[in-house]
């Protein structure tokens, strides 16, 4: 038995006045304590306790003993009162990471009504493409898209989605030309998204069906936020989620190109690594994200295997 624990059975030794007592309250045999008591006299070359036919009396060393052991209680008591309230109500800090353009343009415009709904909350946000590692990176939850996504480990809770569409700027269309087939994407510079998967090769649903089209390009980042920066800027055609350029296509500086194909929809996920005892700050901004972005339906965890 460590230290702890014997400072701990000494306590109810001294409380209850006998072995037998302390042992009839923790469910041993009274000469599993008595050992005990002996082992912890050993560990400080000190004797704690004096036995007498009627049961023991504290040495004044033991005392002093005894007022460090009621101490360690007393913390004991307090920490698992303090936890034991925390496990009802969000608190602390949460750290959150997500990708660039969908925590720019949709996550922190909603953070202030999550804040003022958790006022002992602290958020802590990363924005980046790269893929999570929970085994080292300090994040609660992670928010990206499931072709993001590449660990099978995690948890994986669907909160939303967007389609994509392949879309370039009024320049680019002017100078180069725009595809009429997907095969004419063979011939222009694509913007290429160096962590999705298929970064290279686009895949088209339409009138003639399924397929993938090999694109190529001079221009190639991390990031759907540079990505989507490069087509406004008119270096060349883009796969992006509507989410992130309804505004422009509805406002004309942005044109979307083969509008009979789709490019199907990609899944918004909120990622963890626990399933079990989720910390209130974790569970309720998993709700909120549900409330935001999933029409408030509560969608059922499932592994990554599952939905990626």
């Amino acid at each position: 038995m460590e230290l702890p624990s014997q400072m701990i059975l000494f306590t109810k030794v001294v409380e209850g006045g006998s072995f037998s007592a302390a042992a009839r309250e923790i469910g041993h045999a009274p000469s599993s304590v008595s050992k005990q008591m002996s082992l912890l006299e050993d560990r400080l070359g000190l004797r704690l306790l004096t036995r007498t036919q009627s049961g023991i009396t504290l040495t004044e060393e033991g005392r002093v003993f005894h007022e460090r052991c009621l101490e360690l209680v007393r913390s004991l008591s307090e920490t698992e009162a303090l936890f034991a309230s925390m496990s009802g109500r969000p608190t602390g800090l949460l750290r959150v990471s997500a990708t660039v353009a969908f925590g720019k343009t949709k996550l922190i415009p909603m953070l202030p009504r999550f804040l003022a709904d958790t006022p002992d909350v602290k958020l802590s946000l990363d924005l980046s493409d790269r893929p999570i590692d929970f085994a080292h990176d300090r994040v609660d939850i992670g928010i990206r898209f499931a072709d993001q996504i590449d660990d099978p480990s995690v948890i994986a809770r669907k909160i939303g989605g967007s389609d994509r569409v392949i879309c370039a700027a009024p320049s680019y269309v002017a100078a180069f030309g725009a595809p009429e087939v997907p095969d004419d994407l063979r011939q222009h510079a694509c913007l290429l998204n160096a962590v999705g998967r298929d970064r290279n090769a686009w895949r088209l649903d339409g009138p003639t069906g399924r397929m993938r089209i090999p694109v190529s390009g001079d221009f190639e980042t991390d990031s759907a936020d540079a990505i989507y920066h490069a087509v406004c800027a008119g270096l060349g055609i883009a796969r992006l989620s509507t989410y992130l350029i309804d505004e422009d296509l509805r406002a004309g500086r942005l044109v979307r190109l083969l509008p009979d194909y789709k490019l199907g929809r990609s899944d918004l996920m909120a990622l963890f690594r626990e399933r079990r005892n989720l910390a209130p700050k974790i569970r309720v901004f998993l709700d909120f994200l549900h409330a935001e972005f999933g029409q408030g339906r509560q969608l059922e965890e499932t592994a990554l295997r599952d939905t990626a």
